[in-house]
């Protein structure tokens, strides 16, 4: 029987690029990530801030942390999910993303929620699904 933690969420990623966007030309390249965040441990809790590392192909590293998805700080009761949709900007066009969900759960117990690294990769126009990949 497999451990499984009284406090986790597990996150799934689909990114997109979003060639509309988007100026080759001008070295800018935007992507959309959406997220889903589901409680798959025994106990509600709050996801309370993020933290990304954005990486480029050029090797230039951004970090962003704040408060909050999207301007909410979700309680999930076990089972429940959360969907959000974000994005960013690149220089290049491909990178990474990966990070954590830092959350609080309803007894006070506080854990991370990792977010395994995905790909972001420009990809022709209307390439949409099929040009999306998530690493391991």
């Amino acid at each position: 029987m497999p451990l499984m933690s009284k406090y986790q969420f597990t996150c799934e990623v689909e990114p997109q690029y979003l060639n509309e966007q988007s100026s080759p030309d001008e070295e800018l390249y935007a992507f959309a990530y959406t997220i889903t965040i589901t409680n798959t441990g025994d106990v509600a809790a709050q996801l309370i801030s993020r933290h990304w590392i954005i990486d480029d192909a050029r090797g230039h590293t951004e970090e962003v942390k704040g408060l909050g998805v999207v301007g909410n700080q979700p309680l999930l009761r076990p089972g429940e999910s959360f969907q959000y949709t974000s994005g960013t900007r690149l220089r290049t066009p491909t990178g990474s993303m990966r990070g954590s969900f830092f959350c609080v759960a309803e007894d006070g117990e506080r854990f991370e929620a990792p977010v395994i690294e995905f790909a972001l990769q420009a990809g022709p126009a209307g390439a949409g699904e099929g040009s999306t990949r998530v690493l391991h």
